[in-house]
């Protein structure tokens, strides 16, 4: 039976998986960005809304989308697992596509076309409930799919709190977002130039039939995958945590005590498959959760865990609370460019799109810039950065993620400030003189922002996987997701602030892109990511990271185990035990 357990597992997981997940993956990300790369012209143009309602809608869903990841994460680690939230999550988001595409051939379910020098008519409220329905299942298809898809890749590989530090951990990071970017790439040069030339029907439709294709991809390679067990609901053991530790709030914690924290590996061993989590000293009051006291066993012998939690589970809790202050570095970074992107669009619907007398370049298209830089910058980075950075730094990554987050947030500033200041330069040789500069003249900020995405996205990713709690993964990849749906509702407050406080005081923000003072609320942001950098070299000053211990069982030939080898990883640090050196 052991044998065949071990055949099994050969022929489950690995690399061979990568081309079913990247696959779905691929036609995933290429459906979604068809879907929302042009969206903010679909709704002023098409729906007719005015520019700062249509922006803010596309981040209020943005934010949705980004929310429901957490829901769909607490599922999977709870009872469905990650393969079937992500099957359901992409069934329900090919739903809500599909409903989009019908919204734009159908002429009942979008207004019609505005009539020369006459006012646009707006679209109905039937017309609006359609849409955001639309919407409102892609941003619930997303929950299933996004927090997921990472761990699930991740599993297939094996890797564990020690091994993604390591070059197959941030391999497969850097191939992932190498790969999206492809996907992203060719959405945002075939899909968007349907949509401006042919047609929002075929725009839309392209994209749904890919997503009906990553669906079958991703089912095709079933028999092949590694499916861990969810492990029960995280949020309730950390809610046992917090409920033990406020029980026994009154209890002294002696010197002695810490060494006589309860500990219960048979407990403890579905959720701590990874490796244990060892005790730390900080957060020293959810450390009363683990004291032994009077009335915390049941009749059976087994512990009440509303009453006595393991020192596995207290060191859950720490880790996720250590992790918050770094990861809310992502809130307000998303805050100050969730509405870049669709300002950015209708600035270049203004200028000079011509790349030949009879050919102009979309106004969406300008994300491409994003794209190819990220993908240059990454192949960059893989090939030449980091064995470069691991010769002065002995890391298999070149450099820590901390370091990777911080000259990510740096570079992001840049980009706020080219924009800006090719506002400023944009409005005035308008006004002043009449003259369309070319819209190439934002290629910059575009540029730099996928030099940012390198090192900050991918670093913030790779920090919420690699010191989450194993047991956690999926939930704590969405929290990656949760960072980007708070800072997109934060971003639409700024917005709506400016909006109201400039409206009597030069208007930032108006339709009219020639009077308003755009330029203003780029600096404006780029003064908060100056606030936020500094907010995180803080943070990560004062970091201490996950200690995790590795059980191996070492066997001989005829499967007898010899001894269980104890490593102390820190991850980040290579810490040296009993002569093993990790």
């Amino acid at each position: 039976m052991a044998a065949r357990g071990k055949e099994k597992q050969r022929k489950q997981g690995g690399f061979k998986t990568m081309p079913f997940i990247l696959a779905n993956e691929i036609c995933d990300r290429f459906a979604t960005t068809g879907f929302n790369a042009n969206m903010i012209t679909y709704l002023t143009q098409k729906m007719h809304m005015p520019l700062v309602e249509a922006s803010n809608t596309l981040t209020n869903f943005g934010g949705t989308a980004s929310l429901t990841p957490f829901i769909g994460a607490l599922m999977a680690d709870s009872f469905a697992g990650r393969f079937w939230t992500i099957a359901a999550g992409s069934i329900i988001y090919q739903l809500g596509m599909i409903t989009l595409t019908l919204s734009a051939v159908y002429p009942s379910l979008h207004p019609p076309q505005c009539a020369p020098n006459q006012t646009c008519q707006k679209a109905s409220d039937w017309q609006i409930f359609i849409l955001y329905a639309s919407l409102l299942f892609t941003a619930i298809g997303s929950g299933g799919i996004r927090p997921c898809v990472v761990p699930f890749g991740a599993d297939q590989l094996g890797l564990n709190g020690t091994q993604s530090t390591g070059q197959r951990g941030w391999s497969f990071f850097n191939l992932y977002y190498f790969s999206m970017g492809l996907a992203v790439l060719l959405a945002l040069t075939v899909v968007v130039y349907v949509q401006d030339n042919v047609g929002w029907g075929w725009g839309f439709g392209i994209p749904t039939v890919a997503m009906f294709f990553s669906v079958i991809a991703f089912m095709v390679g079933y028999p092949l995958y590694v499916k861990i067990k969810p492990g029960g609901s995280p949020l309730t053991r950390l809610a046992q945590v917090v409920a033990a530790a406020f029980k026994k709030r009154k209890v002294m914690v002696l010197p002695d005590d810490l060494n006589m924290l309860y500990q219960d590996k048979e407990l403890d061993a579905n959720i701590a498959a990874g490796g244990r989590l060892l005790h730390t000293n900080q957060l020293e009051f959810f450390d009363r959760a683990a004291i032994v006291t009077e009335g915390d066993m049941l009749p059976s012998g087994r512990p009440n865990l509303w009453r006595l939690s393991t020192v596995h589970r207290v060191e859950e809790l720490k880790s996720i609370i250590r992790m918050l202050p770094i990861w809310a570095v992502g809130i307000l970074l998303i805050t100050t460019l969730s509405h870049n992107h669709t300002f950015a669009i209708q600035q270049a619907h203004i200028m000079d799109r011509h790349m030949s007398r009879h050919f102009q370049i979309p106004a969406a298209t300008l994300s491409i810039f994003t794209v190819l830089s990220m993908l240059i910058s990454l192949a960059i980075y893989d090939r030449v950065f980091v064995p470069l950075a691991r010769r002065f730094t002995k890391r298999p990554s070149g450099i820590t993620y901390f370091q990777r987050m911080g000259i990510g947030l740096a570079i992001a500033m840049l980009s706020n400030v080219s924009a800006a200041l090719v506002e400023k330069r944009r409005r005035n040789a308008m006004n002043l003189h009449g003259v369309t500069i070319s819209v190439f003249w934002l290629v910059p900020q575009f540029a730099i922002h996928g030099l940012a995405e390198t090192f900050m996205s991918v670093g913030h990713m790779e920090f919420c996987y690699d010191q989450s709690p194993e047991s956690m993964r999926s939930t704590a990849t969405a929290l990656f997701w949760l960072a980007a749906s708070i800072g997109n509702y934060m971003g639409t407050a700024l917005v709506s602030i400016v909006n109201n406080y400039t409206k009597n005081k030069g208007d930032w923000l108006q339709d009219d892109l020639n009077k308003a003072k755009l330029d203003n609320y780029y600096w404006l942001v780029t003064g908060l990511q100056v606030l936020n950098l500094g907010y995180y070299i803080l943070c990560a000053k004062f970091y201490t990271m996950k200690p995790l211990e590795v059980i191996e069982n070492e066997k001989d030939m005829k499967g007898n185990k010899i001894v269980d080898a104890k490593e102390e990883v820190e991850l980040g640090s290579a810490t040296k035990i009993g002569g093993n050196l990790v």
